[in-house]
């Protein structure tokens, strides 16, 4: 059930050129999936709709959780100046996540660019079996998790955390670490297979990741970056296109605030 909660920040840290983490305390901890987002409230007259930020991860021992998020307009700049103790206002649980059943016995491939990164890492935790309330690992989902994630230079974040659940590839556009190029290329080079791929980041590759589940016959999770206004499906300001119509409007359209942001690849036209 969507709600807007008031939440305490615990932590507020630069960890890349323009990349912020939040770690705050909040009901909505409890109830988050991996994949799914939260409305975070500006407090300035002329930034009053929520962003939408990707949960990164959640520590439900703790009641807490981390967005990590780039600078990118007026409102996230606030965030950024955000001090411990600060009281903020959030919007969520919001979207739908990821299936975490699909990778049951499977061998998953979890692919992440730029932003798109931060949600990955709570889907590696997931898969992984890692257990927030206790701290330790139980019986993993997947039979194996390999994450390829993208930067554009070798000003990274978050690498660390995810190698603590699964093998970790690296591509740089500028080829400063790892291979040259894109998610892609990185999965040709290291001549990587999987029986299916979760994926977010921008929409060229997310685009390729599509194509290339086609011709591998594998199945592809992929979350859509999307501007977004109200965040609950009633401004119609996310809408993509689907290959099947829509139940409730008869249309080729799905709203990705509500319907995902969180699509099989071969369910939406991009």
């Amino acid at each position: 059930m969507k709600k807007k909660t008031a939440g305490m920040v615990l932590e507020s840290n630069e960890i890349a050129p323009d990349i912020y983490e939040l770690w705050i305390e909040t009901e909505l901890s409890m109830d988050a999936k991996p994949g799914q987002f939260v409305g975070v409230y500006p407090t300035k007259d002329s930034t009053l709709l929520p962003r939408p930020i990707s949960i990164c991860e959640t520590n439900k021992k703790q009641g807490t959780m981390r967005l990590v998020y780039r600078i990118a307009g007026k409102g996230t700049t606030e965030f950024s100046h955000y001090k411990v103790g600060r009281r903020i206002f959030l919007l969520g649980v919001l979207g739908n996540g990821y299936p975490l059943e699909a990778a049951k016995g499977r061998n998953a491939i979890l692919m992440g660019g730029g932003i798109g990164i931060p949600p990955i890492l709570e889907l590696a935790k997931r898969l992984s079996g890692y257990d927030e309330c206790s701290g330790t690992f139980g019986k993993p989902i997947a039979n194996k998790i390999t994450t390829v994630i993208g930067y554009r230079n070798d000003d990274m974040f978050l690498k660390e955390e995810l190698e603590q659940y699964g093998d970790v590839l690296i591509a740089t556009e500028d080829g400063s670490f790892g291979t040259k190029g894109n998610v892609i290329n990185a999965v040709d080079s290291n001549k990587l297979n999987g029986d299916l791929i979760y994926a977010c980041g921008p929409m060229m590759m997310l685009r390729a990741i599509k194509q290339y589940a086609k011709e591998k016959d594998i199945s592809a999770y992929i979350s859509l970056e999307e501007r977004m206004a109200c965040g609950v499906g009633a401004c119609l300001g996310c809408v993509c296109k689907t290959t099947s119509k829509d139940a409730h409007s008869h249309v080729n359209n799905a709203r990705i605030c509500t319907d995902g942001p969180v699509f099989e690849a071969k369910e939406v036209m991009i």
